[in-house]
């Protein structure tokens, strides 16, 4: 089991994102760049960045100073949204999710994220939140 949002984590996001090619497809052709600031975690806020750029997907911890978009939520909201017990859409219509930036890009990518979703079910299932 891997702790959410710990650098075990992040490794293993990345090496979910890598497996199968899944990536390559959904992704081909997009390029977007979302910071993610999660306010209150356990271990202080936690800042990354995810990182699509035609058909790689990555995520980095720390600032990205390129973000399309940044997403901040606060911690309770990113632990169930990470869980899948909360859509993200309907966390930020009501209000549990703020986003600035390019919001046009953001939503245009919305069909390939959600696609992406399924490279990390198993995941999921091995993380303590």
């Amino acid at each position: 089991m891997v702790r959410y949002l710990s650098p075990e984590w992040f490794e293993e996001v990345n090496a979910a994102a890598t497996r199968g090619r899944v990536a390559d497809s959904v992704t081909e052709g997009l390029r977007l760049v979302v910071q993610q600031v999660v306010t209150g975690a356990p271990d202080g806020d936690v800042h990354y960045a995810v990182r699509i750029e035609d058909g790689a997907v990555s995520v980095v911890p720390g600032e990205a100073v390129d973000a399309d978009v940044t997403v901040t939520e606060d911690h309770e909201t990113a632990t169930k949204v990470a869980r899948g017990d909360l859509a993200a859409p309907v966390a930020f219509m009501t209000g549990r999710i703020r986003v600035t930036g390019d919001t046009k890009t953001l939503l245009a990518a919305q069909p390939a994220l959600h696609r992406l979703d399924a490279l990390f079910v198993d995941l999921r299932e091995r993380t303590t939140y």
